[in-house]
This record gives structure tokens, C-alpha cells and sequence, in this order.
């Protein structure tokens, strides 16, 4: 599986330990920067992952900054790409199986490197639900026709 890989200058180092457990299982990672700690704007970086899964580039992304919530924002901008911010295990279990959610959003901050693992690697291997889900899937789609 292709994922993307994002973050801003505030979550570089939890990007940084997540790219390493992707590529570790076998994913194939394009990183989109951020490349170190200086400042910069979570959107310019944000967008780019967040694209990649709208144009196919990668199946899902995983974005983070300093709290998860402006990457979150950014991403959900993007027609197609449904981004979940998790604080949780249950909360990525969740937005798989009933939001079939395809970009994940953490916060450096907020999410210590071994809860964030758990986070991404329940995201990773929860499967869509479908059913009665796959209905508000599709009605989630076409809100970008407003």
C-alpha cells in the first residue's frame, strides 16, 4: 500500500517516528515534508498528502502537526479525502469502519510516539464496514457539489 506522509514544523518528530513504523511493515511512504523544524505553514504540506489520495498518488495519508486539528481541516478541504483526527485507538477504529476514512490526522503535542502507533497501526488494519455506512459515505461525497 502507497501512503503519504505530512507534517508541519511541530510534527516532524512524531512524523518522523511514523514514516519509520510504515516503512518498517512494508509501505511504501512518499513523505511531503516537512524535512526539519523550521517554521513553517501546516497547509502548504498538508495539501500536498491530502492531494495524493484525491489523485491516486497513495490509498491513504497520515498528516500531523502540533495538535492534528489544522491538518485535519486542510486535508477535508479536498475533494474526496475524508480525514479523521484520532486521539485514540477506538476513535481510528471508528472513522475506518463507519467513516471509511482515508487520511489520518494526529497531534504531536497531544499523542505521545507509542499511542500514535497504536492509533495508526488499529487505522491501518480496520476495514471499511460498508452497509448502512456506505450510504452517508456517498451523501459525505457529493456535499462538495455545493
Amino acid at each position: 500500500m502507497k501512503i503519504s506522509i505530512a507534517s508541519d514544523h511541530a510534527g516532524f518528530k512524531l512524523k518522523e517516528a511514523v514514516k519509520e513504523k510504515l516503512q518498517a511493515d512494508g509501505y511504501e511512504v512518499f513523505d511531503r515534508g516537512v524535512f526539519d523544524e523550521s517554521s513553517v505553514d501546516y497547509p502548504d504540506y498538508g495539501v500536498l498528502a491530502a492531494r495524493d489520495v484525491a489523485d491516486g498518488i497513495s490509498e491513504k495519508a497520515v498528516m500531523i502537526c502540533g495538535s492534528g486539528i489544522g491538518m485535519s481541516i486542510v486535508a477535508n478541504k479536498i475533494r474526496g479525502v475524508r480525514c479523521a483526527l484520532c486521539t485514540s485507538t477506538i476513535m481510528a477504529e471508528m472513522s475506518r469502519l463507519h467513516n471509511d476514512a482515508n487520511a489520518l490526522a494526529m497531534g504531536e503535542r497531544y499523542t505521545d510516539p507509542e499511542l500514535a502507533i497504536e492509533i495508526l497501526d488499529v487505522w491501518l488494519k480496520t476495514e471499511f464496514e460498508g452497509g448502512r455506512h456506505q450510504r452517508r459515505v456517498e451523501k459525505i461525497a457529493k456535499l462538495g457539489d455545493y
